[in-house]
């Protein structure tokens, strides 16, 4: 197996892109949950709200009555760039007039993202192709392929420490490479990137001239070290790199949607111009939620609180059990149950025999070309309810599997 592979070519766009929460429908349909259910399914934020959300809306209320500017005002633009100088080692001060763009959440931004790639990039020697770890997020592979992309899948493993290898990446694919997804904190796995990673990572893209797109939506959900982003190995000119980030993770809004992508000027200038004609524009009352959510650390530290009081929860009852590891970052588990019976079949026992809702890996890889799925044998927990319904589901699945 290698670590550069494509989809398989007689792979079902439909399939093999369809979403792992409507798999999931379809797998449990025909059954009920035995016991009251608690959902660890969707990686859906369930903590309260920050205290500031809605005087700030009622506030700017008659803003929803224009149409807003597609690049963002420039109180969420300054208030993203000031942010990001705070929280991140950056090279210089991001420049919020031409290195900022906001977003209707990274989602919609990773989408787009791969299509402006397409116009920014040069000739490339074939196929042009778009990188991503494999499991991943699916809007990547969607946004590759919509593009008219290849998508060639890096699996994550855990013998690669739940990261793309980097060296068993072949010429020939990097030389027709637009574009690599990578994503740290990653999902679902929590690993997350090196410093040393990143560096090994831009002197590939600037080697080979491919953009890097860093989603870094989880980098405020932490439990040990704060990880580091990509635009802090991309030199003064952040040239080639493009960081996602969200508040639906950081500030618990995950109906807000909204984002912003920072990083290399000549691709955001590209990058909005197709935005300007085909994205919705972000709501400016919600463009000044999020410049009082940068502005306060209070509510992400206790946010972040009650994540660490969650996984202390896991530690103590998973123990060791299906390869469980505190992950480093993220809200997510990521459990081995190969030997329980896999994936499909755990999903389902959890949900018939003890009402708990998780994903099957499966779901969220998708099969090298040589058929290993490396998502296989692995189940997705997102520790997005209360401490209480997360203690509880938790010895339940522990019940349950043995």
């Amino acid at each position: 197996m290698t670590a550069s592979s494509p989809a398989p070519a007689g792979a079902s766009h439909s399939e093999s892109e369809r979403s792992p929460f409507a798999r999931l429908n379809e797998l449990l349909a025909p059954y009920q949950p035995g016991r009251p259910m608690i959902t660890l399914a969707v990686g859906e934020p369930q903590h309260p709200l920050p205290d500031f959300v809605g005087p700030v809306l009622a506030q700017h209320i008659a803003d929803f009555g224009r149409y807003p500017a597609a690049k963002g005002i420039e109180p969420f633009r300054k208030a993203a760039a000031a942010w990001l100088a705070r929280r991140f080692a950056l090279p210089r001060p991001i420049d919020p007039e031409h290195e900022i763009l906001v977003l209707n959440g990274s989602r919609e931004g990773l989408f787009f993202a791969a299509h402006a790639a397409l116009r920014h990039a040069g000739p490339r020697r074939g196929t042009p192709a778009i990188l991503m770890p494999n499991p991943f997020y699916p809007v990547y592979g969607v946004g590759a392929r919509t593009a008219g992309c290849e998508q060639v899948y890096l699996p994550t493993t855990r013998d690669n420490g739940f990261l793309p290898d980097l060296d068993a990446i072949d010429e020939a694919t990097l030389a027709r490479t637009i574009a690599f997804y990578i994503a740290t904190p990653a999902n679902p796995q929590g690993s997350v990137a090196s410093a040393d990673y990143m560096r090994r990572l831009k002197r590939l893209a600037d080697h080979w001239g491919f953009l890097i797109f860093s989603d870094e939506c989880y980098s405020e959900i932490y439990t040990r070290e704060a990880p580091g982003s990509m635009l802090e190995q991309a030199g003064p000119d952040y040239s080639n790199v493009v960081a996602f980030q969200s508040l639906s993770k950081r500030s618990n809004v995950p109906g807000m949607r909204i984002g912003f992508a920072a990083g290399d000027r000549k691709f955001l200038a590209a990058f909005h111009e197709l935005r300007n004609v085909a994205a919705p524009q972000v709501p400016v009352p919600l463009q000044h939620v999020a410049v009082a959510a940068y502005a306060d650390e209070a509510h992400v530290e206790e946010n972040r609180r009650l994540y660490r009081a969650k996984f202390d929860l896991a530690d103590q009852i998973l123990g060791n059990r299906y390869g469980y590891k505190r992950p480093d970052g993220g809200f997510c588990v990521w459990l081995d149950v190969a030997d329980r019976g896999g994936d499909e079949e755990v999903a389902l026992r959890l949900y018939r025999d003890a009402g708990v809702r998780v994903v099957p890996g499966s779901y969220l890889a998708r099969p090298q070309a040589d058929g290993f799925n490396p998502g296989v044998g692995y189940i997705r927990l997102a520790l997005v309810a209360d401490a209480q319904s997360t203690g509880e589901a938790l010895h339940r699945l522990v019940e349950t599997l043995g």
